[in-house]
């Protein structure tokens, strides 16, 4: 399920990196002004409309379907967001990330081929406790912000 982007419309996109660093100022912003403590789906719709007025494309609860041993799957799991066709941010709630919650995110990351996701727990008292980067195969980390999981692996993530 490659995705690939005329010549063109690549060089007018953002890089991976410069829309998870946007997403994390708003994330962050978000935490500091709500708090802790909402559902998720209020930190959903938060996060989207603001990530839509700095510009960003925002697919939200988007199905993904996938080929898995020659069989189509139409709705085999739905994204919370995904920014801009390239990142996917899986956002939670909850007082303590489970070591599942990264793994999840990776499989999403190989089944749409992508390079980076953002794991957000807006249930962390501090939100820099409750992020993580999570990398598909990804290498260009010359302009990212936050330097978490640089490998190419689940490595450190749990």
């Amino acid at each position: 399920m490659s995705r690939e982007l005329p010549r063109e419309d690549a060089k007018t996109r953002r890089d991976v990196e410069e829309t998870a660093s946007i997403v994390i100022d708003v994330a962050l912003q978000i935490h500091k002004e709500l708090g802790p403590g909402l559902l998720e789906s209020v930190y959903e719709a938060v996060l989207a409309k603001l990530l839509q007025q700095r510009g960003l494309t925002v697919e939200r609860q988007k199905a993904v379907s996938f080929c898995y041993q020659g069989i189509e799957f139409d709705e085999g799991f739905r994204l919370d967001l995904l920014i801009d066709g390239h990142l996917i941010i899986e956002l939670k709630s909850v007082e303590k990330l489970h070591p599942s919650h990264p793994k999840q995110l990776l499989t999403y990351l190989r089944l749409m081929n992508l390079p980076v996701g953002l794991l957000i727990n807006f249930g962390a008292p501090l939100l820099r406790d409750g992020l993580q980067r999570v990398v598909n195969n990804h290498t260009n980390f010359a302009s990212s912000r936050l330097r978490v999981h640089q490998n190419h692996d689940m490595e450190g993530a749990q």
